[in-house]
């Protein structure tokens, strides 16, 4: 089969178009023949080796596909690694049948990037309603989805953060109520000032950096902000307990790893995102679908923030 293979770590350049042995089945991992791969942003540290988790080599990255069975089921799974490539293992227990009303796209849409949304709003910062969500990388494909979310179950504000005007368009226009500039010269002050001048409840960011220390600053007491990446590869200043004890504020790491332990937490989020998909209340932005051969330049893309929304891989072409 054809795989996207790396040998050494590095960035986008390490990405190699190969040929493997095919994958077989065994127990209890079942082959799927893959017919879209999702690209995250994780991946882009998994071929860095600055990940969470440590990788080893070689290794064909992407943690989700969506597929067909050996017996013509159509399926998305999470599967950690191999996903770039025209077959994958797949667990039964994170493999999840894709209702006809859903493109490949939507599924892997919402899987690794859904399924993020739902839990930093759900689990880790439990939004509730009337209360401002601030959403960093709001065109990307966890700020899409959570901007969407946030509208659905009844958030007083969503404010958007974007790098470019037409990021913040494309926020707008799925449900946030203002925008803001990813670049603005003091962030703290830009977030308030989208909320009529006040702190706001909740903040989803992963940048780091000063985009972590200005999100920080910019909550309310009793305020929430979720941690879920570092896309800067900047660390932020070190946070002092008595300040989040002055606001009574708390800071949540997010790692998807951690919330997959049972159907309450991965296939029901997913159902009823399937059910809302196929209601018209949540559209997933596919964005960019490549060929697999050019896996590099999705991760160039995605680097350079160049991209929207969910980015795919076709191994078929």
């Amino acid at each position: 089969m054809r795989a996207i293979q790396i040998t050494e770590f590095g960035g986008p350049e390490v990405l190699r178009l190969t040929h493997l042995a095919d994958p077989a089945a065994t127990d209890p991992f079942d082959v799927v023949d893959v017919t879209g791969a999702g690209v995250n942003y994780a991946d882009t540290h998994q071929v860095e080796n600055t990940y969470l988790a440590s990788s080893t080599l070689p290794l064909v990255p992407g943690s989700e596909v969506v597929g067909l069975t050996a017996d013509g089921r159509r399926v998305a799974s999470l599967v950690g690694v191999g996903g770039y490539a025209e077959k994958a293992l797949v667990l039964p227990a994170l493999t999840f049948e894709v209702p006809d009303d859903v493109t490949d796209g939507q599924a892997l849409a919402v899987l690794v990037q859904g399924l993020s949304a739902w839990h930093l709003l759900r689990t880790s910062t439990h939004l509730a309603p009337g209360e401002t969500v601030v959403v960093h990388a709001a065109a990307g494909g966890v700020g899409t989805i959570a901007i969407q979310l946030a509208t659905a179950w009844g958030a007083g504000r969503v404010i958007a953060v974007a790098s470019t005007a037409d990021k913040r368009e494309l926020a707008l226009s799925l449900g946030a109520d203002t925008a803001v500039d990813a670049g603005a010269e003091d962030l703290t002050a830009a977030l308030r000032s989208a909320n009529d001048g006040n702190p706001v409840d909740v903040v989803l960011e992963m940048v780091g950096g000063p985009t972590f220390d200005a999100s920080l600053a910019a909550l309310a007491p009793r305020g929430r902000l979720a941690t879920y990446g570092m896309a800067g590869r900047v660390p932020p200043t070190p946070v002092d307990p008595l300040a989040l004890m002055h606001g009574s504020r708390a800071v949540v790491g997010f790692w998807l790893v951690h919330f997959l332990t049972g159907p309450s937490m991965v296939a029901e989020p997913l159902n009823q995102m399937f059910a809302m998909i196929a209601a018209g209340t949540l559209s997933p932005v596919v964005g960019a679908t490549y060929p697999l051969a050019d896996a590099r330049q999705a991760h160039e893309d995605l680097r350079a923030r160049r991209s929207i929304g969910k980015l795919v891989l076709d191994p078929r072409s």
